[in-house]
């Protein structure tokens, strides 16, 4: 079990598993590597388990993620106490670590965090089908999810929708698609996922075609990336509606149909750090009735 006297050696842990090194863990703490180490050593060897795996970066083992995490709640509740005793300016900043797919961190959910004082963001990026698979595992206080069920031990919060549209450069669509979106012309053209996990352009293909394909691809893991190579007449590919107005004002792009796909999106939040994130989860709700379509 765990005690007082085990707190600077899980703040040490958790300083590695943030910054991913021992030097950088010390520079943080204002001690030294060895002084770092030495506390981690000691609770693994009283726990009888291994907590960092040394490396570039450093990583945790699941008992290491899970003792980092509860030095965070740890965190958030003396944040929460400083700022009932009216004293949140003495209080050191807290890490929360996020999870949230790109497109929201390029249109909508950096205004979510500014309003917010004392506490570091840790964001995870992944696909919004699978942005939640960090809270399952308990690597994250709270995700952007396109998952509409809560995660088990979550409370789920509908956030509003992200519109993509389908674009290109009118050159693109002249050369690609001279009789329109067609099967054949859309099996042939080249289009754009973000990784492997990007469902988007199959979503939108099937809804136009009512059948599956396989579309050639390219491979670009950057949201604003997206709208650069669609510029350059790269490839088609599905971009939030946000990124797009100017482009589309000038011309420069063009739907390749008028039909937007809106994915949902919802906020789900541990329920153990719900509360003490509830002003997290406030500004989450209201940069997404600002910013998403509702």
């Amino acid at each position: 079990m765990l005690n007082s006297s085990d707190y600077p050696a899980l703040t040490a842990l958790a300083a590695v598993l943030h910054s991913g090194s021992f030097e950088a863990a010390a520079n943080r703490l204002s001690v030294t590597p060895s002084a770092v180490s030495q506390r981690i050593k000691g609770l693994e060897d009283r726990l009888g388990t291994v907590l960092v795996l040394r490396g570039t970066p450093c990583t945790g083992t699941e008992t290491g993620r899970r003792l980092a995490r509860h030095m965070e709640e740890i965190s958030l509740m003396e944040r929460q106490l400083a700022q009932d005793l009216g004293q949140s300016d003495k209080a050191s900043p807290v890490h929360i670590p996020l999870a949230v797919n790109a497109d929201s961190l390029a249109t909508w959910f950096c205004a979510a965090m500014a309003p917010i004082e004392g506490l570091l963001f840790q964001l995870q990026i992944d696909d919004q089908d699978h942005s939640a698979d960090w809270l399952k595992c308990g690597k994250v206080m709270a995700a952007v999810s396109s998952r509409d069920t809560p995660v088990s031990g979550c409370d789920l919060h509908p956030l509003g929708k992200l519109r993509y549209l389908a674009v290109a450069t009118p050159a693109f669509i002249a050369r690609h698609f001279p009789d329109g979106l067609t099967p054949d012309a859309l099996s042939r053209a080249p289009s754009m996922i973000y990784d492997e996990k990007d469902r988007l352009p199959d979503i939108w293909t099937t809804a136009r075609t009512g059948r599956r394909m396989s579309l050639p691809t390219h491979r670009i893991p950057s949201t604003h990336g997206f709208v650069d190579a669609a510029l350059a007449g790269l490839g088609w590919g599905l971009n939030p509606h946000q990124l797009l107005d100017p482009h589309l004002a000038t011309g420069r792009l063009v739907p390749l149909s008028p039909d937007p796909l809106d994915i949902p999106l919802y906020w789900h939040v541990s329920r153990l750090s719900a509360a003490r994130l509830a002003d997290v989860t406030e500004a989450v709700k209201e940069a997404a009735r600002t910013c998403l379509v509702q």
